[in-house]
């Protein structure tokens, strides 16, 4: 049965509440989920992970009480090894309703760093399948991500939110460009061979690029990619030749370390005799190190560099977003409505089935004691008393249903009141 009084509630961050520094800290990448998600475990009853380039958050359904939230802050503690003062003042909390809307606008895309961008709902929906196998989401969190799945389908079909829709990947290359201009007789270095890294390569093909070389850990992943783009494949271990010849690296592997560190890429420089080369690091972590910045000749750019060049793309949005916002806000009413009927469901069946055996017990008790009635008469005498008693809980029913707010206390109170608690 249900727990009365259970709320959904987030906690986390994203890239415009908190720099990359700490996100990389808190970010839970593909091959740690399961572990993570063990972790969660330890802290909530119901839980689910939501980790992307843009944000980490922990969605979970608890009593609305403050200590509810305790749970989602000790996990990120510990998964980022940072203190409580490190963490608080980058993190947003929501509850109830403003949880459920928080959650409908990023399915729609509206709370991304590319307004309308697409991967965000296999990105949900994701993270749904791994929690449902780790066995932390029951009705509540599944009811609330599947409806979030499709308010983002429906805002996409009903609004122009997503047409001609950019990616980080695209905004990547358009940066791109903008370092070393026209790419036309450029050679591309793409290390990772995700989403991300078909996306890049894409984008790179429609942009011009002569010459494609895919790295990755997995050699087959890797001529996948190269075949298809008519280019080459090399494994991740062995990127000092590349880092010599190329133009331009995009760097987007989902690996938990530094994939190229400041001495590989001054080495990568003394070869070029300081040519400039485009370093581009989409990948949260960061798979380069930051201080490759310092050298000469080198332009490298982190996801969040790639927020300017998003701007533009939302302000181009911001009609479609009002429209989008109207679909959300009828869409969380609908989810509200849903959860407060599952809210108050299992104190309604309590008193509504103590009524009955009550009318039950004394409908038979003043049979015996009167005369016996006719085959007509007696189904009147039970539509009777069914009716009263009916009617009687027509009001604390209607009562329960109606004031969403208090619901904690109203059903405290009928709790209380009816002695349900002892039946």
């Amino acid at each position: 049965m249900k727990t009365p009084g259970m709320h959904i509630f987030v906690a986390g961050v994203n890239h415009s509440t908190t720099p990359i520094e700490i996100r990389e800290k808190l970010a839970v990448i593909t091959s740690q989920i399961s572990n993570a998600l063990d972790m969660l475990g330890d802290y909530v009853r119901q839980g689910l992970i939501l980790s992307t380039c843009n944000r980490t958050e922990i969605y979970s359904v608890g009593k609305r009480d403050p200590i509810s939230q305790t749970g989602n802050i000790d996990f990120f503690k510990k998964w980022s090894k940072l203190t409580e003062t490190d963490l608080l003042p980058y993190f947003y909390f929501y509850q109830g309703e403003a949880a459920v809307k928080h959650l409908f606008r990023i399915a729609a895309g509206l709370d991304s760093m590319i307004i309308g961008e697409f991967e965000i709902l296999g990105q949900v929906k994701q993270s749904l399948e791994e929690a449902e196998k780790a066995g932390l989401v029951d009705l509540p969190l599944r009811n609330l991500f599947i409806h979030a799945l499709q308010v983002g389908r429906r805002v996409r079909e009903r609004t122009d939110i997503s047409k001609n829709a950019l990616s980080v990947s695209s905004v990547a290359v358009d940066l791109a460009v903008k370092a070393i201009g026209d790419l036309n007789n450029r050679k591309a270095l793409i290390i990772g061979t995700g989403e991300a890294g078909w996306l890049v390569a894409k984008a790179l093909r429609e942009r011009g690029i002569s010459q494609i070389t895919v790295a990755s850990r997995s050699q087959d992943n890797a001529s996948g990619l190269a075949t298809a783009l008519q280019g080459k494949a090399v494994n991740i271990s062995n990127l000092s030749e590349e880092l010599g010849i190329c133009d331009i690296v995009i760097s987007c592997t989902g690996a938990p370390h530094i994939i190229l560190d400041h001495q590989a890429v001054e080495h990568a420089m003394n070869v070029r005799s300081h040519r400039p080369l485009v370093l581009i690091d989409i990948a949260v972590p960061r798979d380069i190190a930051p201080e490759a910045r310092q050298i000469r000749n080198i332009f490298l750019y982190d996801i969040d560099d790639l927020i300017h060049l998003s701007e533009l793309n939302r302000r181009q949005r911001e009609k479609e977003v009002h429209s989008a916002t109207k679909i959300i806000e009828a869409e969380v009413e609908r989810f509200d409505s849903w959860w407060q009927a599952t809210e108050v469901k299992p104190i309604i069946s309590r008193l509504t089935n103590k009524a009955e055996a009550i009318r039950k017990r004394q409908l038979e008790l003043t049979l015996k004691r009167l005369p016996p009635f006719s085959p007509e008469e007696l189904p009147r005498l039970e539509a009777m008393t069914k009716s009263i008693v009916q009617k009687i809980l027509h009001d604390p029913i209607q009562c329960l249903k109606k004031n969403t707010t208090d619901n904690d206390d109203y059903i405290s109170l009928v709790n209380e009141l009816f002695h349900l608690d002892k039946e």
